[in-house]
Protein backbone atom coordinates (compact mmCIF):
# COMPACT_ATOMS: atom_id res chain seq x y z
CA UNK A 1 0.00 0.00 0.00
CA UNK A 2 1.40 3.39 -1.02
CA UNK A 3 1.57 5.78 1.92
CA UNK A 4 1.24 9.49 1.16
CA UNK A 5 3.93 11.95 2.18
CA UNK A 6 3.97 15.65 2.99
CA UNK A 7 4.73 16.27 -0.69
CA UNK A 8 2.15 13.97 -2.21
CA UNK A 9 -0.73 15.62 -4.04
CA UNK A 10 -4.03 15.90 -2.17
CA UNK A 11 -7.64 16.16 -3.34
CA UNK A 12 -9.28 18.81 -1.16
CA UNK A 13 -12.88 19.50 -2.12
CA UNK A 14 -12.88 20.59 -5.75
CA UNK A 15 -9.14 21.34 -5.72
CA UNK A 16 -6.04 19.25 -6.29
CA UNK A 17 -3.15 20.44 -4.11
CA UNK A 18 0.40 19.75 -5.22
CA UNK A 19 1.52 19.18 -1.61
CA UNK A 20 0.12 19.04 1.92
CA UNK A 21 1.84 22.03 3.52
CA UNK A 22 -0.92 24.52 4.35
CA UNK A 23 -0.46 28.11 5.52
CA UNK A 24 -2.54 28.48 8.69
CA UNK A 25 -4.74 31.55 9.24
CA UNK A 26 -2.48 34.05 11.03
CA UNK A 27 -3.72 37.25 12.63
CA UNK A 28 -1.20 40.03 11.91
CA UNK A 29 -3.18 43.19 12.91
CA UNK A 30 -1.96 45.32 10.03
CA UNK A 31 -5.21 46.43 8.38
CA UNK A 32 -5.63 50.07 7.42
CA UNK A 33 -8.47 52.44 8.32
CA UNK A 34 -11.84 50.87 7.63
CA UNK A 35 -10.33 47.45 8.40
CA UNK A 36 -9.09 47.20 4.82
CA UNK A 37 -6.07 44.94 4.07
CA UNK A 38 -3.06 47.23 3.84
CA UNK A 39 -0.91 47.91 0.78
CA UNK A 40 1.66 45.29 1.83
CA UNK A 41 -0.88 42.46 2.20
CA UNK A 42 -0.77 41.42 -1.50
CA UNK A 43 3.04 41.17 -1.27
CA UNK A 44 2.90 39.22 2.01
CA UNK A 45 0.43 36.64 0.72
CA UNK A 46 1.95 36.57 -2.74
CA UNK A 47 5.36 35.71 -1.26
CA UNK A 48 3.79 32.67 0.41
CA UNK A 49 1.75 31.46 -2.56
CA UNK A 50 3.94 28.55 -3.56
CA UNK A 51 2.54 26.92 -6.68
CA UNK A 52 -0.04 24.30 -5.87
CA UNK A 53 -0.29 25.08 -2.15
CA UNK A 54 -3.21 26.28 -0.01
CA UNK A 55 -3.21 29.52 1.99
CA UNK A 56 -5.91 30.14 4.56
CA UNK A 57 -5.99 33.91 4.99
CA UNK A 58 -6.10 35.52 8.41
CA UNK A 59 -9.30 35.62 10.45
CA UNK A 60 -11.56 38.31 8.99
CA UNK A 61 -14.60 39.73 10.73
CA UNK A 62 -17.98 39.25 9.05
CA UNK A 63 -19.54 42.31 10.72
CA UNK A 64 -18.28 45.40 12.57
CA UNK A 65 -19.75 43.80 15.71
CA UNK A 66 -17.45 40.80 15.21
CA UNK A 67 -14.17 42.68 15.72
CA UNK A 68 -12.15 42.15 18.89
CA UNK A 69 -8.59 43.22 18.12
CA UNK A 70 -6.90 46.32 16.68
CA UNK A 71 -6.39 46.60 12.93
CA UNK A 72 -7.89 43.26 11.91
CA UNK A 73 -9.43 43.09 8.42
CA UNK A 74 -13.10 42.77 7.61
CA UNK A 75 -15.13 41.41 4.68
CA UNK A 76 -18.33 43.42 5.19
CA UNK A 77 -17.69 46.55 3.10
CA UNK A 78 -17.05 47.22 -0.59
CA UNK A 79 -13.69 48.81 0.24
CA UNK A 80 -12.62 45.66 2.11
CA UNK A 81 -13.67 43.51 -0.84
CA UNK A 82 -11.52 45.64 -3.14
CA UNK A 83 -8.58 45.37 -0.75
CA UNK A 84 -8.86 41.60 -0.58
CA UNK A 85 -9.17 41.37 -4.39
CA UNK A 86 -5.61 42.70 -4.66
CA UNK A 87 -4.49 39.90 -2.34
CA UNK A 88 -6.25 37.11 -4.22
CA UNK A 89 -4.93 38.43 -7.53
CA UNK A 90 -1.37 38.32 -6.14
CA UNK A 91 -1.82 34.75 -4.89
CA UNK A 92 -3.37 33.53 -8.13
CA UNK A 93 -0.57 35.13 -10.15
CA UNK A 94 1.82 32.78 -8.28
CA UNK A 95 -0.38 29.73 -8.88
CA UNK A 96 -1.64 29.54 -5.31
CA UNK A 97 -5.04 28.86 -3.78
CA UNK A 98 -6.43 31.04 -1.01
CA UNK A 99 -9.43 30.56 1.30
CA UNK A 100 -10.71 33.29 3.61
CA UNK A 101 -11.37 32.52 7.26
CA UNK A 102 -14.70 34.03 8.36
CA UNK A 103 -14.69 35.31 11.95
CA UNK A 104 -16.92 36.71 14.66
CA UNK A 105 -15.19 37.06 18.02
CA UNK A 106 -18.41 37.25 20.07
CA UNK A 107 -17.58 38.10 23.70
CA UNK A 108 -13.82 38.27 22.95
CA UNK A 109 -14.26 41.96 22.18
CA UNK A 110 -14.67 45.25 24.00
CA UNK A 111 -17.23 48.04 23.73
CA UNK A 112 -14.51 50.29 22.26
CA UNK A 113 -14.64 48.16 19.08
CA UNK A 114 -18.41 47.96 18.90
CA UNK A 115 -20.50 50.39 16.82
CA UNK A 116 -21.98 53.00 19.20
CA UNK A 117 -19.99 51.48 22.07
CA UNK A 118 -22.49 48.73 22.83
CA UNK A 119 -21.53 45.57 24.70
CA UNK A 120 -20.18 42.61 22.74
CA UNK A 121 -22.58 39.70 22.18
CA UNK A 122 -22.28 36.08 23.25
CA UNK A 123 -24.45 33.01 23.81
CA UNK A 124 -24.64 33.88 27.52
CA UNK A 125 -23.76 36.86 29.70
CA UNK A 126 -20.48 35.35 30.96
CA UNK A 127 -17.24 37.33 30.80
CA UNK A 128 -13.79 36.06 29.84
CA UNK A 129 -11.80 36.15 33.07
CA UNK A 130 -8.52 34.40 32.27
CA UNK A 131 -6.98 37.15 30.14
CA UNK A 132 -7.23 40.81 29.13
CA UNK A 133 -8.82 42.52 26.15
CA UNK A 134 -7.19 45.08 23.91
CA UNK A 135 -8.76 48.38 22.86
CA UNK A 136 -8.33 49.91 19.38
CA UNK A 137 -5.45 51.91 20.92
CA UNK A 138 -3.72 48.65 21.99
CA UNK A 139 -4.43 49.31 25.67
CA UNK A 140 -5.01 46.27 27.89
CA UNK A 141 -8.32 46.32 29.75
CA UNK A 142 -10.45 43.64 31.45
CA UNK A 143 -13.06 41.91 29.31
CA UNK A 144 -16.60 43.12 29.94
CA UNK A 145 -19.59 40.93 30.65
CA UNK A 146 -21.18 40.47 27.20
CA UNK A 147 -24.83 40.70 26.31
CA UNK A 148 -26.56 37.39 25.62
CA UNK A 149 -28.00 37.25 22.12
CA UNK A 150 -31.78 37.15 21.96
CA UNK A 151 -33.21 34.20 20.08
CA UNK A 152 -34.62 36.47 17.36
CA UNK A 153 -31.17 38.02 16.80
CA UNK A 154 -29.46 34.77 15.84
CA UNK A 155 -30.77 34.71 12.24
CA UNK A 156 -28.96 38.05 11.76
CA UNK A 157 -25.69 36.41 12.85
CA UNK A 158 -26.23 33.71 10.22
CA UNK A 159 -26.99 36.42 7.67
CA UNK A 160 -23.70 38.19 8.56
CA UNK A 161 -21.80 35.03 7.61
CA UNK A 162 -23.91 34.57 4.50
CA UNK A 163 -23.15 38.09 3.24
CA UNK A 164 -19.47 37.67 4.15
CA UNK A 165 -19.41 34.48 2.08
CA UNK A 166 -20.84 36.41 -0.88
CA UNK A 167 -18.26 39.15 -0.37
CA UNK A 168 -15.41 36.62 -0.20
CA UNK A 169 -16.52 35.29 -3.58
CA UNK A 170 -16.62 38.82 -4.99
CA UNK A 171 -13.09 39.34 -3.66
CA UNK A 172 -11.82 36.37 -5.68
CA UNK A 173 -11.17 33.81 -2.96
CA UNK A 174 -11.15 30.12 -3.86
CA UNK A 175 -13.20 29.11 -0.83
CA UNK A 176 -13.94 29.98 2.79
CA UNK A 177 -13.17 28.52 6.20
CA UNK A 178 -15.43 29.08 9.20
CA UNK A 179 -13.55 29.96 12.38
CA UNK A 180 -15.15 27.64 14.92
CA UNK A 181 -12.12 27.54 17.21
CA UNK A 182 -10.08 29.46 19.81
CA UNK A 183 -12.96 30.64 21.97
CA UNK A 184 -14.68 32.86 19.40
CA UNK A 185 -18.43 33.11 18.83
CA UNK A 186 -19.13 29.78 17.14
CA UNK A 187 -17.08 27.92 19.75
CA UNK A 188 -18.66 29.94 22.55
CA UNK A 189 -21.95 28.40 21.46
CA UNK A 190 -20.44 24.92 21.21
CA UNK A 191 -18.89 24.69 24.68
CA UNK A 192 -20.92 24.26 27.84
CA UNK A 193 -18.57 26.47 29.87
CA UNK A 194 -19.61 29.52 27.84
CA UNK A 195 -23.11 28.51 26.70
CA UNK A 196 -25.76 28.38 29.45
CA UNK A 197 -28.74 29.04 27.18
CA UNK A 198 -32.04 27.24 27.74
CA UNK A 199 -33.49 27.72 24.24
CA UNK A 200 -32.81 25.74 21.04
CA UNK A 201 -29.21 27.01 20.94
CA UNK A 202 -28.29 25.75 24.42
CA UNK A 203 -28.38 22.75 26.70
CA UNK A 204 -27.91 19.56 24.69
CA UNK A 205 -24.97 18.89 22.40
CA UNK A 206 -27.36 19.02 19.45
CA UNK A 207 -28.58 22.48 20.47
CA UNK A 208 -25.12 23.91 21.20
CA UNK A 209 -23.90 22.73 17.78
CA UNK A 210 -26.88 24.30 16.03
CA UNK A 211 -25.36 27.72 15.27
CA UNK A 212 -22.16 26.31 13.77
CA UNK A 213 -24.21 23.99 11.58
CA UNK A 214 -26.72 26.71 10.62
CA UNK A 215 -23.83 28.95 9.53
CA UNK A 216 -22.12 26.12 7.65
CA UNK A 217 -25.31 25.28 5.75
CA UNK A 218 -25.78 28.95 4.84
CA UNK A 219 -22.23 29.33 3.55
CA UNK A 220 -22.50 26.07 1.57
CA UNK A 221 -25.49 27.62 -0.25
CA UNK A 222 -23.14 30.29 -1.61
CA UNK A 223 -19.95 28.31 -2.23
CA UNK A 224 -21.03 24.70 -2.60
CA UNK A 225 -19.89 22.14 -0.06
CA UNK A 226 -16.61 21.42 -1.88
CA UNK A 227 -15.20 24.92 -1.26
CA UNK A 228 -16.02 25.23 2.46
CA UNK A 229 -13.88 24.22 5.44
CA UNK A 230 -14.36 24.48 9.20
CA UNK A 231 -11.68 25.02 11.83
CA UNK A 232 -12.22 23.59 15.32
CA UNK A 233 -10.22 23.32 18.55
CA UNK A 234 -11.94 20.45 20.38
CA UNK A 235 -9.73 20.64 23.47
CA UNK A 236 -9.23 24.39 23.48
CA UNK A 237 -9.50 26.52 26.61
CA UNK A 238 -8.29 29.76 25.01
CA UNK A 239 -10.61 32.71 25.74
CA UNK A 240 -12.01 30.86 28.75
CA UNK A 241 -13.98 28.18 26.91
CA UNK A 242 -14.03 24.44 27.43
CA UNK A 243 -16.47 21.56 27.37
CA UNK A 244 -17.26 18.81 29.86
CA UNK A 245 -17.50 16.17 27.11
CA UNK A 246 -15.32 17.20 24.14
CA UNK A 247 -15.34 13.77 22.50
CA UNK A 248 -19.13 13.55 22.69
CA UNK A 249 -19.56 17.11 21.44
CA UNK A 250 -17.11 16.94 18.56
CA UNK A 251 -18.05 13.45 17.40
CA UNK A 252 -21.55 14.88 16.92
CA UNK A 253 -20.24 18.02 15.18
CA UNK A 254 -17.99 16.06 12.82
CA UNK A 255 -20.75 13.56 12.01
CA UNK A 256 -23.07 16.42 11.07
CA UNK A 257 -20.37 18.14 9.01
CA UNK A 258 -19.85 14.83 7.18
CA UNK A 259 -23.53 14.93 6.22
CA UNK A 260 -22.95 18.42 4.77
CA UNK A 261 -19.99 16.99 2.79
CA UNK A 262 -17.74 20.03 3.26
CA UNK A 263 -14.26 20.01 1.74
CA UNK A 264 -12.20 19.69 4.90
CA UNK A 265 -12.00 20.11 8.65
CA UNK A 266 -8.99 21.73 10.32
CA UNK A 267 -8.32 20.71 13.92
CA UNK A 268 -5.96 22.46 16.32
CA UNK A 269 -4.10 19.77 18.23
CA UNK A 270 -3.46 20.08 21.95
CA UNK A 271 0.04 21.22 22.87
CA UNK A 272 1.55 22.87 25.95
CA UNK A 273 1.18 26.63 26.27
CA UNK A 274 -1.37 26.98 23.49
CA UNK A 275 -4.57 27.33 25.49
CA UNK A 276 -5.27 23.61 25.48
CA UNK A 277 -6.63 21.62 28.38
CA UNK A 278 -5.57 18.19 27.15
CA UNK A 279 -1.94 17.67 26.19
CA UNK A 280 -2.64 14.44 24.37
CA UNK A 281 -2.40 14.09 20.58
CA UNK A 282 -4.32 10.82 20.79
CA UNK A 283 -7.39 12.83 21.81
CA UNK A 284 -7.65 14.10 18.23
CA UNK A 285 -7.18 10.53 17.02
CA UNK A 286 -10.36 9.57 18.89
CA UNK A 287 -12.24 11.95 16.62
CA UNK A 288 -10.68 10.82 13.34
CA UNK A 289 -13.24 8.02 12.74
CA UNK A 290 -16.00 10.65 12.66
CA UNK A 291 -14.20 12.61 9.93
CA UNK A 292 -12.69 10.28 7.28
CA UNK A 293 -12.50 13.08 4.70
CA UNK A 294 -9.63 15.57 4.25
CA UNK A 295 -8.31 16.55 7.69
CA UNK A 296 -5.82 19.35 8.33
CA UNK A 297 -4.00 19.33 11.67
CA UNK A 298 -2.24 22.32 13.23
CA UNK A 299 -0.28 22.71 16.43
CA UNK A 300 3.48 23.21 16.62
CA UNK A 301 4.49 20.74 13.91
CA UNK A 302 8.03 20.25 12.65
CA UNK A 303 8.93 18.78 9.27
CA UNK A 304 9.50 15.40 10.91
CA UNK A 305 6.31 15.34 12.98
CA UNK A 306 4.30 16.58 9.99
CA UNK A 307 5.72 13.84 7.77
CA UNK A 308 4.94 11.19 10.40
CA UNK A 309 1.41 12.55 10.78
CA UNK A 310 0.74 12.31 7.04
CA UNK A 311 2.32 8.87 6.61
CA UNK A 312 0.36 7.44 9.53
CA UNK A 313 -2.94 8.77 8.21
CA UNK A 314 -3.59 10.84 11.35
CA UNK A 315 -4.18 13.77 9.00
CA UNK A 316 -4.10 14.53 5.28
CA UNK A 317 -2.37 17.92 5.51
CA UNK A 318 -0.57 19.99 8.13
CA UNK A 319 -1.02 23.72 8.72
CA UNK A 320 2.06 25.72 9.70
CA UNK A 321 1.94 29.13 11.35
CA UNK A 322 5.07 30.71 12.81
CA UNK A 323 7.30 28.90 10.31
CA UNK A 324 5.25 30.37 7.43
CA UNK A 325 5.58 33.87 8.88
CA UNK A 326 9.37 33.59 8.89
CA UNK A 327 9.76 31.50 5.72
CA UNK A 328 7.76 32.71 2.72
CA UNK A 329 9.07 29.69 0.78
CA UNK A 330 8.36 27.20 3.57
CA UNK A 331 7.14 24.31 1.36
CA UNK A 332 10.35 24.44 -0.69
CA UNK A 333 12.53 24.59 2.43
CA UNK A 334 10.73 21.62 3.96
CA UNK A 335 11.01 19.62 0.74
CA UNK A 336 14.76 20.29 0.49
CA UNK A 337 15.40 19.91 4.21
CA UNK A 338 16.86 23.43 4.11
CA UNK A 339 17.40 25.51 7.26
CA UNK A 340 14.54 27.73 8.39
CA UNK A 341 14.62 31.42 9.23
CA UNK A 342 13.83 32.15 12.89
CA UNK A 343 10.69 34.13 13.59
CA UNK A 344 10.64 37.44 15.47
CA UNK A 345 7.65 37.30 17.81
CA UNK A 346 7.83 41.05 18.52
CA UNK A 347 6.72 41.74 14.92
CA UNK A 348 3.83 39.27 14.80
CA UNK A 349 1.11 41.83 15.58
CA UNK A 350 0.90 45.36 14.22
CA UNK A 351 3.67 47.37 12.61
CA UNK A 352 4.73 47.61 8.99
CA UNK A 353 7.07 45.79 6.64
CA UNK A 354 9.47 44.54 9.32
CA UNK A 355 8.66 40.94 10.18
CA UNK A 356 5.95 40.95 7.51
CA UNK A 357 7.42 41.05 4.01
CA UNK A 358 11.17 41.18 4.71
CA UNK A 359 11.97 37.56 5.61
CA UNK A 360 14.41 36.24 2.95
CA UNK A 361 13.63 33.40 0.60
CA UNK A 362 16.12 30.57 0.20
CA UNK A 363 18.30 31.97 -2.59
CA UNK A 364 18.48 35.39 -0.94
CA UNK A 365 19.33 33.81 2.40
CA UNK A 366 22.19 31.84 0.84
CA UNK A 367 23.46 34.93 -0.99
CA UNK A 368 23.62 36.83 2.29
CA UNK A 369 25.78 34.18 3.99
Amino acid sequence: MHRPSLFSSLHLGRYQLAHRVVMAPLTRMRADAGNVPNALAPEYYGQRASSGGLIIAEATQVTPYGQGYPSTPGIHSDEQVRGWRKVTDAVHAKGGLIFLQLWHVGRASHASFQPNGVLPVAPSAIAITDQMSLTPEWKQVPYETPRALELDEIPEIVENYLQAARNAMAAGFDGVELHGANGYLLEQFLHDRSNKRTDIYGGSIENRARLLLDVTKAVVEIWGSDRVGVRLSPFGTYNDVGDSDPIGLYSHVLSRLMELDIAYVSLIEARPGAGMEIDAPQAVDQLRPFWPKALILAGGFTRQSAEETIRSGRADAVAFGRQFIANPDLPLRLKLGAPLNSHDRSTFYGGGAAGYVDYPELEAAHAAE
